[in-house]
């Protein structure tokens, strides 16, 4: 099976590379049900395909229309097959703090042949080493929520984050509500200069590194945090699956390919940076009643500027103003019990 995929006929893309030529990422398929597109996936052998098992949580998934070779230069291509079955894994949680585990295996209703167009691709085995800078590609459409999306296949360059500096921007920035554990079966990358990136419907599409002539699947699309382009995208981590997915495959074996990053990984030694302090004043805010006025002081609203998209898709980019205000209960309470007052004169 190694060499079914260790190489693509077409595929000679390094990193800085323009455009994208039919053919480029012939492992890539995309999800359509009643006419959107909601998910991708990847080949990774005659019929089974590997994507994220938040795309399970679907209620459409079992009925969707699986589009094959759809870099073929004809748009999602015409070669498609129905899924026969879900195959996801079994501590998924499906909790949107909780990332663990989002990976689900799909069975095709048939077995598709191998074109210059369609080629699984191979994933990275257990003893794999992804180190802090790793050069990768992520594969995805432009898209402008779920209906309404380009039908060219895009890609991205990304470099590889350490667990610990994405552990960082994760939990030590004034956007606690993305806060979540990074754990060893999760991957994090993101774009050199955070200008590009990934779209909610992404989810599921394979980031692939390059080994010599051999392309290896790192990751599977995870959790995005769309609009925060700063943010790194978290990936399932593959090489942390090779028994889970060896286990349940049918049929043709996938190919696992060890990928080794040299030298040292320099995430080894990283160390959170110090959030920077915030200095607060005095802010009034007025609440009236027909009959009376209530003022209390809060502090004045923190604005900090943070990378905006306006498309949501994998070439987004700009900036945009964000406010981010602490109410106190006791001011939310007092507004509830004036509004209920008021309304019963």
């Amino acid at each position: 099976m190694l060499s079914a995929c260790v190489r693509p006929p077409i595929n000679s893309r390094i990193i800085g590379g323009q455009g994208v030529s039919p053919g480029s990422w012939p492992w890539h398929v995309t999800f359509f049900s009643n006419g959107g597109l909601f998910c991708h996936g990847s080949l990774i052998t005659d019929e089974w395909v590997l994507t994220g098992a938040q795309c399970s949580t679907r209620a459409y998934l079992s009925g969707a229309v699986v589009h094959l070779g759809a870099n073929d230069g004809s748009g999602f291509s015409n070669v498609t097959r129905r899924i026969d079955s879900i195959h996801c894994h079994q501590d998924f949680k499906n909790n949107y703090y909780d990332n663990e585990n989002d990976i689900c295996l799909l069975k095709l209703s048939a077995p598709v042949d191998f074109t210059d167009y369609i080629r699984p691709v191979c994933l990275a085995s257990e003893n794999s080493t992804f180190h802090e800078g790793t050069a990768s590609w992520v594969t995805g459409v432009e898209s402008y929520y779920y209906y309404y999306y380009s039908s060219n296949l895009q890609d991205v360059d990304m470099s590889v984050i350490g667990t610990n500096k994405c552990s960082c921007s994760y939990n030590s920035s004034y956007y606690s509500y993305y806060n979540r554990a990074i754990t060893n079966n999760m991957l994090c990358a993101r774009s050199e200069n955070g200008s590009k990136t990934a779209s909610y419907a992404d989810q599921g599409a394979p980031l692939v590194t390059k080994q010599n002539s051999i392309w290896v699947q790192s990751g599977i699309v995870s959790y995005i945090t769309g609009y925060y382009l700063g943010q790194p995208i978290i990936y399932t981590r593959v090489s942390q699956y090779q028994k889970w997915i060896s286990d349940r495959i049918t049929g043709m074996e996938p190919g696992f390919v060890t990928f080794t990053s040299p030298g040292i990984d320099s995430d080894l030694n990283f160390t959170c940076p110090p959030i920077p302090s915030t200095i607060t004043t005095p802010y009034t805010y007025t609440f009236s009643s027909p009959t009376t006025t209530h003022t209390t002081k809060q502090p004045k609203p923190t604005r900090t500027t943070v990378p905006h998209t306006t498309d949501d898709s994998i070439f987004g980019s700009g900036e945009t103003l964000i406010p981010i205000t602490h109410f106190s209960l006791s001011v939310l309470a007092l507004f509830l019990h004036l509004f209920v007052g008021s309304a019963g004169m």
